[in-house]
């Protein structure tokens, strides 16, 4: 279990630095709009994000 949750974090870390990492620009560009957001729209954006995490974890723990 203690692999599986480094893993996972990995994994994040990775899909978190590929933004800037290809695109610094646009990724510049979309965290400048997101700071313009009103806390509402950051409160659905982040709870969405929450919910499409947790179904994908639990449809990958539901397969082990």
């Amino acid at each position: 279990m203690n692999n599986a949750i480094w893993l996972a974090l990995g994994l994040v870390l990775v899909f978190e630095g590929l933004g800037p990492l290809l695109v610094p620009k646009g990724w510049r560009e979309m965290v400048g709009q997101l700071a313009q957001q009103d806390d509402n729209t950051l409160r659905r954006i982040g709870g969405c994000l929450v919910v499409a995490g947790c179904t994908i974890a639990y449809m990958m723990y539901r397969n082990l």
